[in-house]
């Protein structure tokens, strides 16, 4: 049996689902319990939900006979990782200045952390995923919205007030779909919304040219996913394999920066990208091959997360184990 002080719960706090965990550092995962986050019902809403989870993991944990040694939150930024405070994430509208380390630490009396999940995955990549043995890496989100973390030389790099890694703010375009509060960034073009976004503008067109295909007609132009959209390409439907090639082509642009910048060993992308990876990544390649230095480039590879859907579970659970809040920054 592990030792009690290697128990932990992990929170991955995500814009569509929320995760909690009871787990160790192995790393192993007893039992998960999964919800709607429901934004629109504002943090009061979700923070009751998690706060059930967890009472249920302990108990689950008693009856193994074993403590819960600290818990790690997992979220998009931005936020205050020493206080324990989520700052107005965009993919969490109304979650303004929520103390949730604080709250979460009244309640079960235990340590409580808190880090952004683009930092918290790419620790998690590091240290048992594609990024494993690397000294500098950078993992993306790709998921409801795009964040990065950044592993330089051997270290977690969150920048000065726990803002870099936010690429999903960078402006690719004069105009195009919004994300992070801005038209044509990246996380417009690089992230489920800003897919779901574009598919709606390209379909837009189409049918105004009278262009119609299965995919347009099978969907309501207000209910398109990302989702729907990688499910139209795998089946061959044209129109969902250019929404994502156009996607790939402002990933290459997006990365093509980083690479310049960074230089990294490996860029590790995450959710959509390994799910719909066949379109994505030859579009993004040629863009990078015009625009990133060669030398950069070719040093590079571009890898989907080894850890899959699972990443978000282990990335709280790395923020659970390995936090130190008195030098405000996480160890490995």
């Amino acid at each position: 049996m592990s030792r009690k002080s290697e128990y932990l719960i992990g929170i991955d706090i995500g814009g569509t689902k929320t995760s909690v965990v009871l787990g160790t550092t192995a790393p192993s995962i007893v039992e998960k319990i999964r919800f709607s986050t429901h934004p629109s019902r504002g943090p009061e809403y979700a923070m009751q939900k998690i706060k059930r989870a967890v009472f249920e993991l302990r108990g689950k944990a008693g009856k193994l006979n074993v403590e819960i040694s600290s818990i790690g939150i997992s979220c998009g930024g931005p936020l205050d990782a020493d206080k324990g405070i989520i700052m107005s994430p965009p993919n969490l509208p109304g979650w303004d200045a929520v103390p949730v380390a604080g709250i979460l630490k009244e309640e079960f009396k235990v340590p409580v952390f808190l880090q952004n999940d683009a930092n918290a995955c790419a620790l998690a990549e590091w240290k048992w995923g594609a990024g494993k043995g690397c000294r500098n890496m950078i993992f993306l989100t790709f998921g409801t919205g795009l964040g990065a973390g950044l592993i330089l030389n051997g270290q977690l790099y969150s920048g000065f007030t726990d803002m870099a890694g936010e690429i999903g703010h960078i402006r690719l375009g004069k105009s195009g779909p919004e994300g992070y509060g801005k038209e044509g960034s990246f996380e417009g073009f690089c992230s489920g919304g800003g897919i779901a976004k574009l598919a709606t503008y390209i379909i837009r067109q189409k049918n105004e040219e009278g262009n119609t295909t299965p995919f347009c007609r099978d969907f309501s132009q207000k209910n398109i996913t990302a989702k729907d959209v990688c499910t139209a390409a795998e089946e061959g439907d044209s129109t969902a394999v250019e929404i994502l090639e156009t996607s790939g082509k402002k990933l290459g642009e997006g990365l093509s920066v980083l690479i310049d910048i960074l230089n990294p060993e490996r860029i590790i992308i995450g959710s959509i990208f390994t799910r719909c990876r066949k379109f994505l990544q030859p579009s993004a390649e040629k863009i990078i091959e015009k625009e990133a230095l060669k030398s950069s480039a070719e040093a590079c590879e571009i890898l989907p997360s080894a850890l899959g859907d699972r990443i978000g579970d282990y990335g709280s659970l790395c923020v659970a184990d390995k936090y130190i809040p008195s030098e405000g920054k996480v160890q490995v």
